[in-house]
């Protein structure tokens, strides 16, 4: 079976390539742009699948198809609440939300064997999702945190954050003025809020802000070793089955 991606985030295409051949699916190509993307489907042949993220970054990807005429069964990537992503279970289009659950994509990839669309078919879905998203909203990441301090909330920027960390079942900020802040969430809440170009989850324990690493370490056992410009209360270390993601998002 033949794929290509189209996404703007790298980390983000990489990642499901690399979960892509685990079952047998050959990505092809890896497109970041509406411009890029209709200028290979006038040059090559069309693949049995498209991995199609919504919001690129010259535009909405659905103007891809207003130049193309698809044959392609299309599985969107994306980050769009559920409730508007009822329209994309119509006619075997399936859709996974980021960041992208192995055994969904096992899922997807299933469900297009089990029945694969014809062209007319994957037209009609397409324009009934069009419909559905006509205003779309993009993506909002988290640009603020509060935290109660005795009788006051406080308010800080994610800017000022440098890191974010677990201890004692309980999630904290570490600020750029040296201050730790215990706030309502959980790390794993935070991987859909944070933006991943500015943050990343090294372990099970840390998030670390892309502009807070002063030098990174080789390790034991093929992991890295971060340090950051003002946290010191412990190591924080890229767990080795994160290492090859850290470097890609590093770039």
């Amino acid at each position: 079976m033949k794929a290509i991606i189209i996404e703007d985030e790298k980390l983000a295409a990489r990642r499901l390539k690399r979960m892509l051949e685990k079952y047998e699916v050959q990505v092809v190509h890896m497109l970041s742009s509406v411009e890029e993307s209709i200028a290979w489907f006038h040059e090559n042949t069309h693949p049995d699948l498209i991995f199609l993220d919504i919001q690129l970054g010259d535009g909405l990807s659905f103007e891809i198809f207003e130049e193309i005429d698809i044959k392609t069964a299309i599985i969107f990537t994306t980050a769009y609440d559920e409730y508007a992503l009822q329209a994309f279970k119509l006619n075997s289009i399936d859709y996974l939300l980021k960041p992208i659950d192995e055994d969904e994509l096992k899922k997807a990839i299933q469900k297009y064997q089990s029945f694969k669309p014809v062209g007319q078919d994957v037209v009609k879905s397409f324009e009934d999702i069009k419909k559905l998203l006509v205003n779309p909203v993009e993506q909002e990441y988290k640009k603020r945190f509060t935290t109660k301090i005795g009788q006051h909330i406080k308010i800080f920027m994610i800017d000022e954050v440098e890191c974010f960390y677990s201890q004692n079942k309980a999630t904290y900020a570490y600020t750029l003025d040296g201050k730790n802040y215990l706030i309502d969430t959980t790390l794993e809440q935070l991987e859909k809020e944070l933006a991943p170009q500015t943050f990343f989850r090294v372990n099970r324990k840390f998030f670390v802000n892309i502009n807070a690493i002063k030098d990174i370490i080789s390790y034991t056992n093929s992991r890295l070793q971060l340090k950051l410009k003002h946290y010191h209360a412990e190591e924080v270390i890229v767990a080795r089955e994160r290492v090859k993601d850290f470097k890609l998002w590093l770039e």
